[in-house]
């Protein structure tokens, strides 16, 4: 069984890469298609501040970084 700590840190990681794609689309410019439909430049700006601050979140709670 994962422990609570470890399971913080997968979380704070997952969230971490999906921050960092998020990040190279808007700066490299790339196009994303679901189906027919082009998702907007906008929501990746959503999504960098909300995995952001996910990412963040999780590795200030499980003791990475920031509280001593």
């Amino acid at each position: 069984m994962m422990s609570q700590k470890n399971y913080i840190l997968v979380t704070a990681v997952i969230f971490l890469i999906i921050f960092a794609l998020h990040g190279l689309r808007i700066f490299l410019n790339w196009d994303a298609m679901i189906g027919e439909w082009e998702v907007p430049m906008w929501l990746s700006w959503v999504g960098v501040v909300a995995t952001g601050f996910l990412a963040y979140s999780g590795f200030t709670e499980g003791g990475f970084i920031g509280k001593k």
